[in-house]
């Protein structure tokens, strides 16, 4: 099933082969900085530039020795290079070149995610202005309470969306920093202008202070910023799998031609696309936890947040780009049952008019308890035999006796519930 969805580009930004490649791109710069400072001569230079490169069956059957990569890597690189590699790495430390890649590498993949954000904001738009004014019952604790409307609903999730994507913008910011600092961060064998020019070629910040490694805050807030993606994204799901359950039944997920919902039961539509976005939110919240772990380093730095970010980088990435693009495909196939939006409205026999009456009594001039008592008897009635609200109140001459039948038209408006949907729909689109 996911590949369906997944988008392969995501995938080939952490295979071993391209972080390889960016690692390359990494050293390359370093050498054109010495250049361009006059270190690296030109001949030199244009070897680099024409020769640099390696091949990854190497680099591993080098590593099964050296049990370090970046040894591996660079000499690999080397034998490709000839004489003039005794340039490459110049002053450098394996962090140098590591944290610099990752800061293209998840600078690279952020810029996706934020692509496939865009178009998932669009398609929320789309059903929020397509659906403004389409009543549908709003629930507190799972209950009736008032009614609303699903643009309304859809409205609230793209402002939260909104928000979700301006923090990971600048989380990718955040994390797209370089540093060229060497062992300990001090640049003692290098120059503050190598770590500029290369930070520049790749399009990169520089990270105003380092130690031997770029601090971990940094990518916790990207991290963090994909949980609370997650989060939203869990926020919807579970909304859309109430609204499918066969009582409600307000909205459907596509079913395509062939498709079983169980194996047991042919009449079964399952919401598995919202159940499985559901679970698949939670990993990318419990790798933001290890994320934040990685955090407290020792000293200048130790090892211990290196095999934990090979784990969650590509993992989380790959997952968000996943999630999102397989949430707005789900949301371009929902189907919107109108006709039981418009039943469940009044599953509850208009209870959900209480309030309305109860404010009408009181500005009547009714004590407030008074009200309620009066009402609430009404709705109990209601609900235990299962007669409409708003004939009852109606019916009621205690009622009758504030609210005459020109002001009980009034209160049983249910388009007085979206009053204010145009004022909404302005704070959260613009004009």
């Amino acid at each position: 099933m996911i590949e369906r969805y997944t988008r392969p580009a995501m995938g080939n930004i952490w295979t071993l082969e391209n972080r390889f490649r960016v690692w390359l791109e990494v050293e390359v710069a370093v050498c054109e900085a010495w250049h361009k400072l006059g270190r690296i001569p030109a001949e030199d230079m244009k070897n680099i530039r024409e020769k640099a490169d390696f091949e990854l069956d190497r680099i591993l059957k080098i590593e099964e020795k050296t049990k370090h990569d970046v040894i591996a890597f660079l000499t690999a690189v080397e034998e490709k290079v000839g004489p003039s590699s005794r340039f490459i790495h110049l002053g450098c430390t394996s962090s140098d070149i590591v944290d610099t890649a990752n800061g293209v590498l998840l600078h690279r993949a952020g810029r996706m995610i934020l692509d496939v954000f865009d178009t998932f904001l669009d398609v929320l738009k789309e059903m929020a202005h397509n659906n403004k004014g389409r009543m549908c019952m709003g629930r507190t604790h799972g209950i009736h309470a008032e009614p609303t409307s699903f643009g309304l609903k859809m409205a609230g999730f793209y402002a939260e969306f909104s928000r979700h994507r301006e923090r990971f913008e600048a989380a990718v910011k955040g994390v797209a920093v370089g540093k060229i600092s060497g062992a300990v961060g001090t640049y003692a064998m290098l120059d503050p202008e190598v770590e500029r020019i290369t930070c520049e070629l790749l399009d990169l910040q520089v990270d105003p202070i380092s130690t031997q490694i770029v601090q971990r805050d940094r990518h916790a807030a990207f991290f963090t910023a994909l949980a609370l993606i997650a989060g939203g994204i869990e926020r919807l799901g579970v909304e859309l799998r109430h609204l499918q359950r066969t009582e409600v039944l307000e909205v459907e997920e596509g079913f395509s031609k062939g498709q079983k919902g169980s194996s047991a039961m042919p009449h079964k539509k399952n919401p598995i696309s919202a159940e499985n976005l559901c679970g698949l939110s939670r990993l990318v919240r419990t790798n933001a936890v290890a994320s934040m772990e990685n955090m407290p380093l020792w000293h200048e730095r130790d090892i211990s947040h290196s095999s934990v970010e090979r784990v969650i980088m590509p993992d989380s990435t790959i997952l968000m780009d996943y999630i999102l693009a397989r949430m707005t495909g789900v949301l371009k196939r929902l189907k919107i049952n109108g006709d039981n939006m418009d039943r469940n409205l009044m599953a509850s026999y208009g209870l959900f008019y209480s309030q309305r009456v109860l404010i009408g009594l009181v500005n009547k001039g009714l004590e407030r308890q008074r009200a309620y008592e009066m009402v609430q008897k009404v709705a109990m009635h209601c609900w235990e035999n299962k007669v409409s609200f708003p004939d009852s109140i109606r019916a009621d001459a205690a009622i009758g006796e504030y609210l005459n039948t020109t002001e009980l038209d009034e209160v049983f408006d249910l388009g007085y519930y979206t009053r204010y949907e145009d004022m909404i729909f302005k704070r959260v689109f613009g004009k």
